[in-house]
């Protein structure tokens, strides 16, 4: 008997048909070069998780003056995209589907990364805190706001790498604009401060998000872009005073553009990072009409109950496919599941990241 059959039905995202309604939410862990370029146990991993109605990878930096964490992977140049394609094939060849996550870091990269340039951002608002670099843990620097000729570039470079993600034999594309990085920096008015047309209104406010998400969708096709959102997601130090207002003028925007998904993250009540703020993601459903993957603390019980109501379509899973591989076949089962080790999650090698094992 399947104890979650809304969870195992079938979907359709864009042009692709899903066998189920698991994805595999994009997690950062920190197996690429030194000079962001996959490497071969990243093949591994992705594959080992393709019974996933849908893998999203891991942030990927667009342009090496958007990186900002250590051995993440970029999808800038031509090296990228040949060490990116063994791993769509190991996917493929298992029968998986898998987005690539397009990333610019924006204010919470660091000189460090840049050859010693200020990061940027909308505004020259540092955020609290602090990230890694070679030289170890340094504070986040106040960055320099973009000019409106830079922003253009940047929206450039989103839908360049989008052509890149193709030609890697991706089968999709999700724009990162949630936690705190650039575009959820030009959001939020935490972070936007900004008096011209990027700055100001809702709407103002989410002019850079379109103008990315018309482009990639240009450069490909929009029924292969997705778009993360946090709406009430304070990592990075990020806050809204009005996030229904702010990210239901988003939602409504990027409903008429025809897109694979929207893909919102908000944690659920007493699950991690949980931010006590009236859930965003019930407006969120009433203004975007395409598939909408919830993500934030659900099990598999909740994770169908949710797709029952009609809340959702589908849920994407981060900390359980960290330490279960075969989580489908797990939750399909009633089987017991891996403990996460949360001591090797950025640490190179196949230690905490693809030894873990499967019931098999």
């Amino acid at each position: 008997m399947n104890r979650h059959p809304h969870l195992f039905s079938p979907a359709r995202v864009g042009p692709l048909s899903l066998p189920n309604r698991f994805v595999m939410a994009p997690m950062t862990r920190g197996r690429a070069t030194a000079d962001n370029v996959p490497t071969p146990r990243m093949a591994t991993y992705y594959a080992q998780r393709a019974d996933a109605g849908l893998l999203v990878t891991e942030a990927t930096a667009i342009a090496a003056t958007g990186r900002g964490w250590l051995n993440a992977p970029g999808i800038w140049n031509d090296a990228q995209v040949a060490a990116w394609r063994p791993v769509t094939s190991a996917v493929h060849a298992r029968r998986g589907r898998i987005f690539l996550q397009l990333w610019h870091m924006g204010r919470t990269s660091h000189p460090d990364f840049l050859g010693g340039e200020l990061p940027v951002g909308p505004s020259a608002i540092a955020a609290k805190g602090e990230t890694h670099t070679a030289k170890g843990k340094q504070p986040y620097v106040t960055p320099r706001a973009l000019t409106t000729v830079e922003i253009a570039r940047i929206v450039g470079e989103y839908a360049a790498a989008a052509t890149r993600a193709r030609a890697a034999g991706f089968d999709g594309v999700e724009i990162h604009g949630a936690n705190g990085y650039l575009i959820d920096q030009f959001l939020r008015d935490c972070s936007n401060q900004r008096t011209d047309a990027y700055g100001g209104s809702p709407g103002k406010r989410a002019r850079f998000l379109l103008e990315v998400t018309e482009a990639v969708a240009g450069a490909w096709s929009a029924d292969r872009v997705g778009v993360r959102l946090s709406p009430t997601g304070a990592y990075n130090d990020m806050r809204d005073s009005d996030p229904v207002a702010t990210f239901g003028h988003a939602a409504r925007a990027l409903d008429r553009l025809g897109l694979a998904y929207l893909h919102v993250s908000e944690a659920l009540p007493g699950s991690m990072f949980h931010v006590p703020l009236p859930p965003v993601l019930p407006t969120l459903r009433k203004a975007f009409r395409g598939p909408l993957i919830a993500n934030g603390g659900y099990d598999a019980a909740k994770a169908d109950a949710a797709i029952a109501a009609g809340e959702v379509d589908l849920i994407a899973f981060g900390v359980p496919f960290l330490a279960n591989p075969d989580l489908v076949v797990r939750v399909r089962k009633g089987a017991a599941m891996n403990p996460p080790d949360f001591g090797t999650l950025y640490t190179p090698g196949d230690q905490g990241y693809s030894d873990y094992p499967t019931l098999r």
